[in-house]
């Protein structure tokens, strides 16, 4: 992992690498039989969008391929094309999109919620699968572009 700068010349360490714990591991640890489940699908969604295997980011995020990044302020490092954590109140989808950009997809979506960068779902039972892959697909398009720009 890169090793970024913020303001000047400290190096600050990214908060969140891989970690090399295993996946398959950390899904035996939720005791949500649907929502394993629901992880084990989204697995299947993101590993089909990036080709890339699912790797652990931090203690609870399931990330695929990396990608470059450089803020305004100066600061760059690595992170993953695109990951999701299981929360206790939902799965956290981490997409690199502008959501507004995306209002009619998630109008489709059925019963979500968002944040900057941040998709929140409950159950994928309860969104429409094809609207998320479309959303997933258009993540790792558009952070594979973010990273041949940084």
């Amino acid at each position: 992992m890169a090793a970024g700068v913020s303001g000047d010349t400290d190096p600050v360490a990214n908060k969140t690498q891989p970690t090399g714990a295993d996946v398959d591991a950390f899904l035996g640890t939720l005791t949500d039989d649907a929502k394993r489940a629901d992880c084990e699908r989204l697995i299947d969604l993101m590993r089909a969008a990036t080709g890339e295997p699912a790797a652990m980011w931090g203690s609870s995020i399931i990330g695929f391929g990396d990608r470059a990044y450089r803020y305004a302020s100066g600061h760059t490092g690595n992170t993953a094309l695109i990951g999701f954590a299981p929360r206790s109140t939902a799965l956290t989808l981490y997409l690199s999109l502008n959501l507004d950009d995306h209002r009619d997809a998630l109008q489709r979506l059925g019963k979500h919620r968002t944040g900057k960068g941040c998709l929140y779902v409950k159950r994928l039972a309860d969104i429409d699968e094809s609207e998320l892959r479309g959303l997933i697909e258009a993540s790792v398009r558009a952070a594979r572009t973010l990273s041949a720009d940084s």
